[in-house]
């Protein structure tokens, strides 16, 4: 990033939040890793309030708020943690505020039931949203001009982004790392926070279900640890099944109720984040970029990036480069 001024991040805090949610947000941006070379346009932090002063949160603590929804609709990327209740409108303040920082080109972000209040200020109509996989039919019905996903872990849309449920908000937040400052610090921050850097699969495998854990879990995991010490190697399901000791078609069933994808989907996609960091931080031809993670040919390895990351390889190169 071209300027030395620091990203300001605003979070909206209100009466009766959760400190996890406002957390996740500090946590990944607020919070300097000593051991880390953070740049000097790194991120900071300002909570804000509709009524700054002491803002009650579960738990019986208390947040001291110092900002107001002025200092919201000023920042550079605005996450709106949560609402107070999912049935309720979101104050007409706090829409005038997203609305006002949208129009300067504010990025805004939810997560889990924030999202009610971006579809609330019209900033998510026409577009893909998600939320957490209880609220998705709410949000349809009160707000039928967004296109409600409940599938996904977050959803992009560049300058608007919304992820599931509150858990969610961590992957989000290091997809945020990575697209501002790059896959390798974000990495080092996920490793710091003893969490993968990319989540596979979506809400699928978190949904309330009646079947009963599968002592074959661990099987499936062990094929995945392999899986992803092996990515330049071809791999097929008959392959990974073999890992687990299982014939193709229960190894098949197992994985997608344990990770919520097909194995052929999730490879893709983690060959897919295997070459974002050879195409952010080196000149590697496009041909060697994927056969390194994997890939037959430079035209599959294409093809599926262009359906991942909806851009090709060089414009994302080039992209990531500009910015």
């Amino acid at each position: 990033m071209g300027s030395t001024a620091s990203h300001q991040v605003a979070v909206l805090a209100y009466e009766g939040m959760t400190s996890f949610e406002s957390g996740i947000v500090t946590e990944v941006f607020a919070l300097r890793w000593p051991d880390l070379p953070l740049p000097d346009d790194w991120y900071e932090v300002r909570l804000c309030a509709e009524r700054p002063g002491p803002i009650p949160v579960l738990g019986g603590a208390e947040l001291h708020v110092r900002h107001g929804l002025d200092t919201l609709a000023a920042a550079r990327t605005i996450v709106v943690p949560s609402v107070r209740d999912v049935h309720a409108e979101a104050s007409p303040e706090v829409i005038a505020a997203l609305r006002l920082a949208h129009r300067r080109g504010t990025r805004v972000v939810s997560i889990c039931s924030g999202v009610f209040a971006l579809a609330a200020a019209g900033l998510l109509d026409g577009l893909r949203a998600t939320t957490h996989w209880r609220y998705a039919d709410l949000l349809r019905t009160r707000y039928p001009r967004v296109s409600v996903d409940p599938h996904p872990l977050y959803v992009d849309n560049e300058s608007v982004l919304t992820s599931a449920g509150c858990a969610s908000g961590i992957d989000l937040c290091l997809h945020l790392v990575r697209k501002d400052f790059g896959a390798d610090l974000a990495n080092a921050i996920a490793r710091r926070l003893v969490i993968p850097p990319h989540r596979d699969g979506g809400q699928a495998q978190y949904i309330e279900s009646p079947v009963a854990a599968d002592p074959e879990d661990d099987r499936i995991a062990r094929s995945i640890s392999w899986a992803l010490e092996h990515l330049t190697e071809p791999i097929s399901v008959d392959t990974l099944a073999a890992r687990a000791n299982m014939s193709a078609r229960t190894y098949l069933r197992h994985f997608a109720r344990c990770v919520g994808t097909s194995p052929i989907k999730w490879l893709i996609a983690r060959r897919i984040q295997a070459s974002l960091p050879l195409l952010e931080t080196t000149e590697t031809p496009i041909e060697r970029v994927a056969t390194s993670v994997g890939f037959d040919t430079a035209v599959t390895f294409r093809q599926h990036f262009g359906e991942a990351m909806h851009t090709s390889p060089s414009a994302y190169r080039r992209a990531f480069r500009a910015a």
